[in-house]
């Protein structure tokens, strides 16, 4: 229960400027502004590194993590009191100091495969260009459909499209959740499923971060969390932490609850697709985290880490997640 006391009179959103980083912190402004009409909250709009580096890929700069340490500098500089995050972007160790205070309810999770000229990737030519900007997605894309042409494809989702628009490329892969929240699900041709293209670890989950001595706000932040949805991102984090995995490493990570058991999958991969490692355990939700390094260990076990070993072998410097 909370008390008049502990409750504040404002609280900052900090989010990256783009589209959809804005869609998402307006979208949380919206939910508590309902929740607690008394408190006025405001958007902090910044501009990360990973936002600002477009010509390199993120695997080579330092991974995904750096579209929210300028977030959490915000955080800490007491500029802001939350953060709204792309679960997918989160790195899987949070740093001292900050926790995750929720985690909203997950939009669809799935990949969706985009083109002006062809149904789906069945229906790509030998020698099509498809660009994405996810090891993950290059390396189910070239164990499945060699014949494909894949090339790196950055920006925001606008800029994505456009440069598909442009004739850049055949088709695109980008996350659905992204193209649903910026209302622009009639340019999705087809979802592609798990079977297809395993998503990503959080792909399409929300998450609230602040500081960790903050329980004022851990406590506001209650009802905007998610169980089903936490369950299943806590498992799939726990099965890429065990794995180190990083934007340079190709992994998928995807659960899902049906009918009161989860099921959890995932691979790891060597980027040009020739050796995919996949595997799944179903088992109570409540033991998500359980599974997923259980999940991780059984996945080494099966040849995932000679992978992981010669990826480590490639690369000196730390990244965070893809």
């Amino acid at each position: 229960m909370l008390n008049s006391s502990s409750i504040p009179s404002q609280i900052i959103i900090a989010t990256r400027e783009s589209a959809l980083a804005l869609w998402q912190a307006h979208f949380i402004q919206a939910r508590l502004a309902k929740l607690y009409p008394q408190i006025e909250c405001e958007i902090l709009g910044m501009t990360t590194r990973g936002d600002q580096i477009l010509d390199i890929s993120l695997s080579k700069i330092g991974g995904k993590g750096l579209f929210i340490k300028e977030l959490e500098q915000a955080l800490e500089d007491r500029r802001a009191d939350i953060a709204v995050h792309s679960m997918k972007d989160v790195p899987m160790d949070m740093p001292a100091g900050y926790a995750l205070a929720a985690i909203a309810e997950r939009e669809d999770p799935r990949d969706a495969f985009v083109s002006n000229q062809y149904a789906g990737l069945d229906a790509l030519p030998p020698g099509s260009v498809v660009g994405t900007s996810s090891l993950r997605r290059e390396s189910q894309l070239r164990a499945r459909f060699p014949h494909l042409q894949v090339q790196p494809l950055r920006g925001n989702v606008q800029t994505r499209l456009r440069k598909l628009d442009e004739g850049q490329f055949a088709a695109i892969i980008l996350a659905a959740a992204g193209l649903k929240r910026l209302g622009l699900a009639d340019r999705i041709t087809a979802l592609l499923s798990p079977e297809v293209s395993l998503p990503a670890v959080g792909q399409g989950a929300l998450g609230i971060e602040c500081r960790s001595d903050r329980t004022d706000l851990i406590k506001l932040m209650e009802p905007l969390h998610h169980l089903p949805t936490a369950q299943c991102v806590e498992a799939e984090r726990a099965m890429s932490r065990a794995l180190g995995g990083s934007c340079e490493v190709p992994l998928g990570g995807f659960a899902e609850i049906n009918g009161g058991v989860l099921r959890l999958r995932g691979f790891v991969a060597s980027q040009d697709g020739s050796r995919v490692i996949s595997d799944e355990l179903s088992g109570n939700p409540g033991t998500g985290t359980i599974m997923g390094a259980q999940l991780a260990q059984n996945l080494k076990a099966r040849g995932a880490q000679e992978i992981l070993t010669a990826l480590a072998s490639q690369t000196t410097e730390p990244v965070s997640h893809p």
